[in-house]
């Protein structure tokens, strides 16, 4: 098996193009463009992306992880990200880290510029993630991802009425 090449560089970038993508959670609302840049050099265990986001446009969904830090770096243009229910205002050279369990965030570009930014985190074999407005939580082992409602289930942990006797 051929190692990819360590190097990837903007001219490879250029020729290659940026994939347009947006996250099935937020249709209409939600469109990028972007490259991973950790794939073309063939790292396993850590993504990074260089993200466009468009005037008008939204990320992904507002969403937490549980397992997998997050992060991301603007490298020009302005944006808005919101991080547990607070808006706050972002532009070049603004980064921002999320610890896993992380709090609620989404990123959105209410400006007439596109932002550009660097965004990644870890690649583990497991994550799981919340929608907690959509109340959806999603799944993800290896590449394959599944999506359950978000919805209160009844537990009965005893037997019968009286709790010792469990």
């Amino acid at each position: 098996m051929n190692k990819p090449d360590p190097v990837f560089t903007a001219e490879q970038r250029e020729r290659k193009g940026l994939e347009t993508f947006s996250h099935p959670l937020n249709p209409g609302r939600s469109e990028m463009r972007g490259v991973s840049l950790s794939e073309a050099v063939g790292l396993q265990r850590v993504a990074v992306h260089l993200a466009v986001l468009q005037a008008g446009k939204e990320s992904f969904v507002y969403h937490t992880h549980l397992r997998e830090e997050e992060w991301l770096f603007v490298l020009s243009g302005r944006g808005r990200i919101e991080i547990d229910g607070e808006m706050r205002e972002l532009g070049p050279g603004d980064f921002c880290g999320f610890v896993a369990p992380s709090v609620a965030h989404q990123l959105s570009n209410p400006y007439s510029d596109d932002i550009m930014y660097l965004t990644g985190g870890e690649r583990t074999a497991m994550d799981v993630a919340e929608f907690p407005r959509l109340r959806k939580l999603m799944v993800r082992t290896g590449m394959e991802a599944k999506l359950y409602p978000l919805e209160p289930e009844p537990f009965h942990p005893y037997v019968g009425d009286d709790p010792d006797e469990a």
